[in-house]
């Protein structure tokens, strides 16, 4: 009970919450569409049971996560993935993405199968995140998706409409994620003790600058990538 009221606990919630948010925004969209044929009577308990699936798999995964990042090296591969990640976050999204592919069920079993599934093979990069915010506690993993839940499923698209309209949100992600895993890099178990005797304030200085890897990188990425797609559009068909 005591750990609760720590500051650290709470800004590992934070951080976890924003995560979900973050990256389970795709999460409302995929129970919409694995919900839309059932019977409407039926469509809020297709949302709730698919809800409670998705997030039971989640913390499972997270379970498993935890553990495995307590082997050597594996944490610095986690950070690189997760770098990654931050980077793709802030890459501009095309309409054709995989939303298309998740069909309707006309049985509250079939969505709520539909729902797991999807979720679980969107859920690598939430995983990945959560359990490095979470530094190996579990009840602070269970805590923070707990509160997130009625977030990710109620507010989601109003964060996806807020990245939309304000697009520092995006960055402030991509940050968040780049935070997270430079703080994984020097606390591996191959890594930590040469970390802490040659960086100052090692944890402080890693994630300052995973952040700012990931949105220079990410910022420039996107704006390649933007150059790239109208050069195309100005080829003239023949």
């Amino acid at each position: 009970m005591e750990e609760m009221l720590t500051t650290a606990f709470w800004a590992s919630v934070a951080q976890i919450i924003a995560i979900d948010i973050l990256l389970g925004g795709d999460n409302a969209v995929v129970i919409a569409l694995a919900c839309r044929r059932l019977p409407e009577r039926q469509r809020a308990r297709g949302v709730f049971w698919g809800v409670v699936g998705a997030i039971g798999l989640r913390i499972g995964l997270i379970f498993f996560a935890l553990h495995l990042l307590e082997l050597p090296w594996l944490k610095v591969v986690g950070a690189a993935l997760l770098a990654w990640i931050g980077v793709k976050l802030m890459l501009p999204e095309h309409d054709d993405g995989g939303h298309g592919a998740i069909e309707g069920s006309t049985s509250l079993l079939g969505a709520v199968r539909t729902v797991v599934l999807a979720d679980a093979v969107m859920s690598v990069d939430n995983v990945l995140a959560v359990a490095g915010a979470a530094h190996g506690d579990m009840n602070l993993v269970v805590f923070g998706i707990l509160v997130s839940i009625p977030i990710i499923v109620w507010g989601s698209r109003l964060v996806l409409a807020l990245m939309d309209r304000f697009p520092f949100v995006i960055t402030l992600g991509g940050a968040l994620l780049g935070w997270i895993a430079g703080g994984m890099l020097v606390s591996d178990i191959a890594t930590v003790r040469w970390s802490d005797a040659h960086i100052p304030h090692a944890h402080f200085t890693a994630g300052a600058t995973g952040a700012l890897i990931v949105v220079v990188f990410g910022r420039w990425s996107a704006a390649r990538q933007a150059v790239a797609a109208r050069r195309v559009r100005e080829i003239p068909l023949e």
